[in-house]
């Protein structure tokens, strides 16, 4: 299917590895140029290059932390527009609640849903004005399912799910959406991290760990990263403008509810 997007302009955060590496590649798939951002240089680097490789699109390497302002001012200034804006950053580390502290909360909530929330802001206007924008929040399962461990995330990603469902109503008119999307388990350094914590916690090994969340899921496997990036890239599609509002889950049927 062709997505009707060659040649738009997106910017995609957290883009050097993982599921943002993979939304920046099917975008670029489809003719997209990009703006990939992250904040460590020689990761991503790396990654732009094998995009570049892959496509022949043009891509724009900005490393930069879009929790700062200054940050984000860098990336979205990147692009001669942002047509597209895929908003993503690292989930806040896992933890018990009652071991966290104030600023432990802040952080979560500065990184995971006041920073998209800016970028947003700051995008929307010249989409509005031009007739055409997509915007996909990059969110996690545990907004709709929440996950023990993952309390601070829990927290900030709901928050922004909130906060998207309803400005997605208000765009919506202007032939520009705003959805978010919810990876369950995908093979991701991030996976492996947060199951190796759990692994600790358990006292088995990571292998095992890995083993039993596997068979926990229907699907029987993690996701693909790959699968992950083409859902993204179809709902920045010129065919997608009647979807927005939404929290998509992509999980492999982990999440048991029908709503």
């Amino acid at each position: 299917m062709d997505l009707g997007i060659a040649g738009r302009w997106a910017v995609v955060c957290g883009a050097s590895k993982g599921l943002g590496h993979a939304c920046a590649l099917a975008l670029a798939r489809e003719g997209v140029n990009v703006v990939m951002a992250a904040r460590t240089r020689a990761d991503l680097d790396d990654s732009c290059a094998r995009v570049q490789e892959q496509t022949g699109v043009q891509v724009i390497a900005v490393p930069a932390d879009v929790t700062t302002a200054q940050g984000r001012e860098q990336v979205l200034g990147a692009p001669p527009r942002v047509d597209i804006l895929v908003t993503n950053a690292g989930g806040p580390p896992p933890g018990d609640f009652r071991d966290l502290a104030r600023e432990d909360w802040l952080a979560a909530i500065e990184a995971n849903m006041l920073a998209p929330i800016e970028m947003i802001r700051q995008t929307v206007g010249p989409m509005i004005e031009r007739r055409f924008g997509r915007i996909v929040n990059i969110t996690s399962s545990a907004a709709k399912a929440p996950v023990d461990i993952l309390c601070l995330s829990n927290g900030a990603r709901a928050g922004l799910s909130g906060f998207a469902g309803g400005a997605a109503r208000q765009i919506a008119r202007h032939n520009v959406t705003l959805n978010n999307l919810l990876p369950g388990k995908f093979d991701t350094g991030r996976l492996r991290s947060n199951n190796t914590a759990r692994a600790r916690r358990a006292g088995i090994s990571l292998q095992e760990e890995a083993e039993r969340q596997a068979q926990a899921i229907p699907a029987g496997r993690f996701g693909d990263p790959a699968e992950f990036g083409e859902a993204c890239a179809f709902l920045c599609g010129a065919r997608a403008g009647y979807i927005t509002g939404q929290n998509i889950l992509i999980d492999g049927g982990a999440y048991p509810g029908l709503f």
